[in-house]
């Protein structure tokens, strides 16, 4: 499943996707309307990856992304 945020402020208008696969966290941000940059990161276990994923979004959060449906 992919998680999309969102972030429109100022000058900014920029998202940010995570989805994990198993043992892998795959992340996708840029600017609204571009495809963006595409990040593969595998972990030792499944455990981990679902930990680092909840980090993540945690500080998406707190930057002041806001979860929104995929496109």
């Amino acid at each position: 499943m992919i998680r999309r945020f969102e972030f429109v402020g100022g000058n900014s208008a920029k998202y940010w996707e995570i989805s994990q696969q198993s043992q892998s966290v795959t992340v996708r941000y840029g600017r609204l309307g571009t495809p963006g940059q595409l990040q593969v990161k595998d972990f030792p276990s499944e455990e981990a990856a679902k930990e680092h994923v909840a980090k993540l979004v945690a500080a998406k959060q707190k930057k002041g992304y806001q979860e929104c449906a995929v496109r």
